[in-house]
């Protein structure tokens, strides 16, 4: 995953507005208590955030690609 498709899927699963404040303020456990941007800034995998952020917010898989069905990628490596 991109980071550009990173920000994509923000914005079609959690809406543009909402997305981006999760991804600027929601602390995830899972990337080292820092958040979504934090965690991109310091290199992480974006697939590996995007997984994080659904994961703490309980997203289903069916939800977790938006409407694109072609856009599945594997879980996370961990």
């Amino acid at each position: 995953m991109r980071l550009r498709e990173f920000w994509q899927l923000v914005d079609e699963v959690f809406g543009p507005g909402y997305g981006r404040a999760l991804a600027r303020e929601q602390v995830l456990d899972a990337l080292g208590d820092r958040t979504s941007v934090e965690a991109l800034e310091a290199g992480l995998p974006p697939r590996d955030v995007w997984h994080a952020l659904c994961d703490a917010l309980d997203v289903p898989d069916d939800r977790r690609w938006g409407a694109d069905v072609r856009r599945q990628a594997p879980p996370p490596s961990r």
